[in-house]
């Protein structure tokens, strides 16, 4: 592979970056070649000084699923701030759950019946609720009990369940509340959409408001918590650990008959992470806290051995001289230096670290391995019998544009993605190219020692192992093996380089040809098609969004408590706050009227029950109208508030107001059937369009619109990311690649892989959300290495046709593509077996970028420029 120059013919080149660039790392790689060890050492100083960094990982650890998993700008978030503005709530004295800003924190558990036609509204299942319910007043754990941190209303702890709470200690009551029990709503004003589930009721209602309730299979119960200070937080979290590691024990001593084993969740203010809890991926592990007091840890250990093994192995030969055994062992650790310079430095810089980052890991590992494998091919092509330094110098000049290329695609990529809406994404791309910066200067100084030392053996004829001298001449009264393990040094005397692997050969002899037959160039196209039609047919249906389940252990407790929540309570969803954001005259009929029709045209969204709304307004004029009240004059609306108030306590949390004016007030409304991420993103956009369409100023608010924010822009940012990567390979590719057309390869390789990941990881069952996006930056990456050193081999080609170019490239890069496909896919193949949805999805993504990857570079690539190839001549 020639390193630029105009080809035969007089073809122009555009090498006016590569050429001084060829040149600048020639004379580096003299200098490696002479003085080996001021390169070697000063890698090493660096990483030990920048990792100490690593001291504050505990520190910089960020794995708020709010904070790092949704949109930095979702409009949830301004409304959350509003609202905790002008509603501000004390969990201790005026809670309030669905008048919540944030989710909470709280313990809850979902009981269901043991059998599907029995009924949970029996005293024997009561009696066992009751049950559960004292052992959860009585958690402490050396730490508060529950009537110590719970949150409180009207100077009492907030009831988990209504019906518990009517019937008291006595569980045969249920019977006798059983005959005037109705559903959804129950007494006119108690929801139990929320907490009892599975229901069957009467099929010809009184009312359409609620029905007579027949049976239920379950029932869901909370315990919320106070965390109005840093006081009362610390010691929620306390009592919530406790319920962690307590709570199995709990549940095997009730030895429950009538009622099926409990799901059971904590609240996200402890389970946060991730990385969610577990030690090992193994389901026998309980429940699981660090340190620290709003996350839970999963603690995955993927092996590293699969990952080590490839990249040495590839270096042994048979010959014990020419064996490049411990190239591929530093050139390893040459990556761990960059992760350890890299990661130190910016912990140090106080850069928060999500565990997302920890995939970088892969790709860093990938990328090195590649330009690692390219480094040496060019040097085994020098001459055997020249100087170590001269050497060097050759395998520098001859690397230097495809090893570039890669390094500086990957930097822009990452770093101009990190302008995306999702923060675990943008740090993840903010370590990641800085891991390509050391990554490649570590290349070229520390690998590159490491090559010369591993050269100037060689050069000696030492054995790679003893390093003692060994002879070149064979033995044969010595047997097979001790000319096998004791004699080296051979090279090819015709070329003077050494021999080239069979691998090599292989690719030039066998593949390369192959491939270039008409027959199965047309095959290739037929293939490709096929590719491109499946890949968009799966990009139509893949699923937006993050399920929370996916970021905890499969054996946890929290996956069978959203799988019957799913089951038994999916018909009514949030109760969303409408708020009123300005100071209205409310007295005025007029104003009254308009904001009644706009609370009509909201309440007529598919998604909303016109029942089940909660208005204060509504009440206050049908007070006024019952009991001859004066409403119509700022004075009187204001005062007889006095009167709505003891109708309705929880009012009061709904109406900012003075002696003068109403400042801001809410309303709720019941959402029901929004049962998918589509009817999610439906809601939100339905919900918010009616309230922006209002004569009144509206907003509308939940805690988890800030989850439902993300299907907004989750592929406007993929998108997004994707465009970015190729304009960045673009670019450098028109400095770097020295012919003005095939440099439009690599940026449709990109694109080509990315679609053909997103399509079938669909037909895999993995969602796009800030996860799955993380691993798809990922292809930004490997489409690089694999597509951009094919592509930059063929048009340096000196070959004369087209077909002996694509040839000549699969010659000198097959072997290191197939080297970084393997040894990338076997470093990930343990996580296809963890317990955890985020590892899992890490390792199928990683796989089809892989497998594509290389499917492009090897085949799709080299096939498709021998067609396009000849107009770059023109």
């Amino acid at each position: 592979m020639a390193a630029g120059g105009p080809a035969a013919g007089g073809r122009y080149r555009t090498d006016c970056v590569e050429r001084p660039l060829s040149r600048s790392l020639r004379r580096l790689g003299g200098q490696v070649g002479a003085q080996p060890w001021p390169f070697l050492l000063f890698p090493v100083a660096v990483s030990a000084a920048l990792g100490v960094g690593f001291v504050h990982l505990p520190n910089r650890q960020s794995n708020d699923i709010v904070a790092q998993f949704t949109p930095r700008w979702s409009p949830a978030k301004a409304d959350r701030r509003l609202v905790q503005e002008r509603f501000p709530s004390r969990d201790s004295q005026r809670f309030s759950a669905q008048r919540l800003t944030t989710e909470g924190a709280f313990a809850s558990f979902v009981a269901v019946v043991k059998e599907p036609n029995q009924t949970l509204l029996t005293p024997a299942a009561f009696a066992e609720l009751l049950a559960l319910d004292r052992a959860m007043w009585r958690l402490n754990a050396s730490g508060p009990t529950y009537l110590e941190v719970c949150a409180r209303s009207r100077n009492s702890c907030a009831s988990p369940n209504p019906l518990l709470g009517a019937v008291g200690d006595n569980p045969a009551y249920i019977e006798t509340l059983l005959p005037g029990l109705t559903f959804p709503l129950w007494r006119r004003q108690v929801f139990l959409g929320a907490s009892l589930g599975g229901v069957a009721v009467d099929a010809q209602p009184p009312s359409e408001k609620s029905r007579p309730v027949l049976a239920a299979k379950a029932m869901r119960l909370f315990y919320y918590l106070q965390e109005d200070d840093a006081a009362q937080r610390e010691a929620s979290v306390k009592w919530l650990k406790a319920f962690l590691v307590q709570i199995p024990d709990v549940l095997a001593s009730l030895n429950l008959t009538s009622v099926q084993g409990m799901g059971s969740k904590p609240s996200h203010r402890l389970d946060q992470g991730p990385n969610e809890e577990m030690e090992e991926a193994g389901p026998t592990n309980g429940w699981r806290c660090n340190g620290e007091p709003d996350v839970i840890v999963v603690r995955e250990r993927p092996a590293s051995g699969p990952t080590l093994s490839p990249s040495t192995r590839h270096k042994l030969r048979l010959d014990c001289v020419q064996t490049k055994v411990w190239v591929g062992v530093f050139g390893v650790l040459s990556s761990g230096l960059a992760v350890l310079s890299s990661f130190g430095l910016l912990m140090s810089c106080e850069v928060p670290f999500p565990i997302t980052v920890a995939n970088a890991l892969f790709l860093i590992l990938g990328v090195a391995i590649v330009d690692m494998s390219i480094m040496v091919s060019c040097w085994q092509k020098t001459k055997v019998k020249d100087e170590v330094k001269d050497r060097m110098a050759d395998t520098y000049a001859e690397a230097a544009v495809s090893v570039t290329i890669t390094t500086l695609t990957g930097i822009l990529a990452f770093y101009v993605a990190s302008a995306t809406s999702f923060p675990s994404i943008q740090l993840f791309c903010i370590y990641t190219g800085t891991a390509f910066i050391f990554c490649y200067i570590y290349n070229l100084t520390f690998l590159g020692a490491i090559l010369t030392l591993n050269g100037r053996r060689e050069e000696s004829n030492r054995h790679w192992l003893t390093c003692m001298k060994v002879s070149t001449e064979t033995q044969e009264s010595r047997g097979s093996a001790y000319n096998m393990c004791c004699v080296g040094g051979s090279y090819n005397e015709s070329t003077g380089a050494e021999f080239e692997h069979p691998m090599n050969g292989f690719f030039r002899k066998h593949f390369g040809p192959f491939l270039m037959h008409p027959c199965t160039k047309v095959f290739v196209v037929v293939l490709y098609l096929g590719y491109l039609g499946s890949s968009i047919y799966g990009c139509t249906r893949v699923k937006e969004g993050i399920d929370l389940r996916h970021l905890v252990n499969d054996h946890s407790h929290v996956i069978k408590y959203y799988n019957w929540t799913d089951n038994y309570f999916k018909d009514y969803g949030p109760k969303v706050m409408v708020i009123v954001t300005e100071s209205l005259p409310y007295w005025n009929s007029s104003v009254r009227s308009d904001l009644e029709n706009c609370m009509q045209f909201i309440e007529n969204s598919t998604y909303v029950n016109e029942y089940l709304s909660e208005s204060w307004l509504r009440t206050h004029i049908t007070i006024a109208k019952t009991m001859y009240l004066a409403i119509d004059d700022p004075v009187s609306f204001i005062q007889n508030f006095v009167t709505l108030f003891q109708m309705n306590p929880e009012f009061e949390l709904d109406i900012n107001f003075t002696d003068q004016a109403v400042l801001a007030s809410r309303f709720f409304i019941q959402t029901v059937n929004v049962l998918t991420a589509v009817d999610e993103r439906m809601l939100l956009e339905q919900l918010r369009g009616r309230a922006a369409g209002c004569k009144i100023p509206l907003r509308v608010y939940h805690p988890a619109f800030i989850y439902f924010d993300q299907y907004l822009v989750i592929a406007q940012n993929t998108i997004q990311n994707a465009v970015i990567g190729s304009g960045a390979m673009l670019l450098i590719s028109l400095l770097l690649i020295p012919n003005p057309l095939c440099l439009l390869w690599v940026p449709f390789a990109i694109g080509s892989i990315i679609v053909g990941v997103t399509g079938f990881m669909a037909f895999w069952g993995v969602n796009l959300d800030s996860i799955s996006m993380i691993n798809l930056i990922i292809c930004i990456g490997f489409s690089v290495v694999f597509s951009a050193h094919i592509s930059y081999a063929f048009v340096s080609s000196e070959k004369p046709g087209m077909n002996d170019r694509a040839v000549d490239a699969l010659y000198h890069l097959g072997y290191p593509v197939v080297q970084g496909a393997v040894s990338t896919i076997l470093g990930v193949l343990v996580l296809s077996m963890a317990s955890a949805y985020i590892f899992r999805t890490f390792f199928k993504i990683m796989f089809l970028v892989i497998l594509f990857g290389a499917l492009h570079g090897l085949i799709f690539i080299p096939v498709f420029l021998t067609f396009f190839g000849l107009l770059g001549r023109l």
